[in-house]
């Protein structure tokens, strides 16, 4: 069975940059990758007569513009894919951008979004430069990867996967990460930003559990102290050079940490790295 991956677009050379990132990062995996690009005109409302007719008209273009950019990038990817084992389908959908991507997910039973987040020469009005964090959020059906629209892509030296190690991760939670690990041969860094003295008993066993879950997979522990956590991971992977970070994104809270100030003030502004973004089982289930 084909994986099933979303990519997201808005037609920009960071979309497009994330896209090329998808396919290479899975030309060695039969995937079905599902391009979409979400169109929608606020106050649109067909109950109201009066405005409907200038309305449709305004939806009949933006519609047609939304076609017309999606066949100049259906021959663009056809130009540049050469995997005989993925296939492409292209989809042009009415509404609002994360109740669009949500319906997909659900629909084709995707397993990862890919998608750009905003360069430093990006428009800052692009869809997704804006909405890379709230997909991040919002989304949690499936894990997103974030590409930043300067990234060309390279097997990842290591990633780094920061915990509190406050909870115990079960493998479908990090079924995307040890993926990529495998697929790119990359190691994980296991990050702990320790408070206080030490692990707790719990803690320690959560530790020994999470061994158990990568398995063979290639990682190594680190423990930095007297840093917060946006710090820490900042510090961590730019002292490193680090090549990709993961984290578990338990909704309203380890988000709001990880990615608010002074770490980054909005993801699609300052990220450097790719970030993926994990959800919780119970998140996955719902």
């Amino acid at each position: 069975m084909k994986k099933k991956l979303l990519l997201p677009t808005d037609f920009s050379k960071n979309a497009n940059n994330a896209i090329k990132y998808a396919i290479e990062l899975y030309k060695r995996e039969s995937c079905e990758f599902f391009i979409l690009h979400s169109y929608y005109l606020p106050g649109y409302n067909k109950s109201d007569m009066l405005s409907l007719e200038p309305t449709v008209e305004r939806l009949n273009e933006v519609k047609g513009s939304a076609e017309k950019n999606m066949k100049r990038l259906k021959v663009q990817v056809s130009l540049n894919d050469h995997y005989s084992h993925h296939v492409f389908h292209f989809l042009n959908e009415f509404g609002s951008f994360n109740d669009v991507l949500k319906k997909i997910v659900k629909k084709e039973d995707i397993k990862l979004i890919l998608m750009g987040t905003r360069g430093e020469t990006d428009d800052r009005n692009t869809i997704l430069g804006s909405n890379a964090a709230n997909v991040m959020e919002k989304v949690r059906a499936c894990p997103v990867l974030a590409i930043p629209g300067d990234v060309i892509f390279k097997n990842p030296n290591e990633i780094v996967f920061s915990t509190t190690f406050r909870k115990v991760y079960k493998e479908i939670e990090l079924a995307t990460l040890l993926e990529i690990s495998i697929l790119t041969k990359a190691p994980i860094r296991i990050l702990y930003i320790q408070k206080g003295q030490g692990l707790s008993k719990k803690q320690e066993e959560n530790k020994v559990l999470l061994n158990q879950v990568l398995g063979s997979i290639s990682y190594t522990h680190h423990v930095l102290s007297n840093l917060n956590m946006q710090e820490g991971v900042r510090c961590f992977s730019q002292s490193r050079e680090s090549d990709m970070i993961a984290f578990v994104n338990k909704k309203h809270n380890f988000f709001g940490s990880i990615f608010s100030n002074p770490m980054v003030k909005h993801i699609g502004d300052h990220t450097s790295v790719p970030i993926l973004a994990l959800h919780d089982v119970k998140e996955f289930e719902s």
